[in-house]
């Protein structure tokens, strides 16, 4: 009879494993901590490289370096450096270490301030400063708009990275057009596709946690998600200035 009492007690609510709400909001709060902290360290890194990016673009145009990256075979190892670095980490993730990712990502960001020096030479320093301001108030916005967003964007994927390929493509083409109008068609479009892709990337970013938590490979997806926004951030930039920069 006692045993038959115990049995009765153990399927009430509130003994055995009979879930609680609490623990549920306990292990929900757990996970928006979590989340949190893995977004903060991915725009830590982002906004470090950009950093680093733009002091060493500044420094290597105030000492005249500049001029001598822009002829020569030393402008296309400038050039070509950073986007083999880029496949890299893309393409070799589960075989490089996080640390070794790590150090990938700021020798990227130093090759990226390299090549960007010479906005300097061609733009003014107060529509640089303008545009960068401009571009990290906009990165902010959609970057949020995608975080908080009850919308799901992963259609948009692959709309967008064939955009990228078009734009690749329209440049390619107009090195050897020089059309003025198909340069500011190209930025136009440009702008509008990374805009996307800040926020696209941005949600794409946080439903990776929930996968990746806990594993081996969440340090190396704090790098890579930073390369990501990194990305786009540069790139919005660099379009955008064709329109709001005045030139030299």
């Amino acid at each position: 009879m006692a045993d038959w009492n115990d049995t009765r007690q153990q399927q009430r609510p509130g003994f055995g494993s009979v879930p609680r709400a609490g623990d549920a909001v306990a292990r929900q709060a757990t996970y928006d901590t979590g989340l949190r902290a893995h977004m903060l360290k991915i725009y830590n890194y982002m906004a470090s490289g950009v950093l680093l990016t733009g002091i060493i673009a500044l420094l290597t145009a105030s000492t005249g370096l500049v001029y001598t990256l822009m002829g020569g075979p030393l402008m296309w190892l400038v050039i070509l450096s950073p986007l083999a670095i880029v496949f890299a980490m893309s393409f070799g993730a589960n075989k490089f270490s996080t640390g070794t990712l790590q150090l990938m990502f700021w020798g990227f960001a130093a090759l990226m301030g390299l090549s960007m020096s010479t906005i300097f030479v061609v733009y003014t320093g107060e529509s640089i400063a303008a545009t960068f301001f401009a571009t990290a108030g906009a990165f902010a916005g959609l970057s949020l708009f995608g975080y908080t967003t009850k919308k799901d964007l992963s259609g948009m994927g692959t709309f967008l990275v064939m955009g990228v390929i078009g734009l690749l493509i329209a440049m390619v083409i107009n090195i050897f057009l020089q059309s003025s109008t198909l340069m500011m068609v190209v930025s136009f479009l440009g702008v509008l596709i990374f805009a996307g892709l800040t926020a696209y990337d941005t949600q794409r970013l946080k439903h990776q946690y929930a996968q990746l938590r806990g594993t081996d490979f969440a340090g190396k997806a704090v790098v890579l998600g930073a390369l990501s926004l990194y990305l786009d951030f540069i790139n919005m930039f660099q379009f955008l200035l064709s329109f709001m920069g005045n030139r030299n």
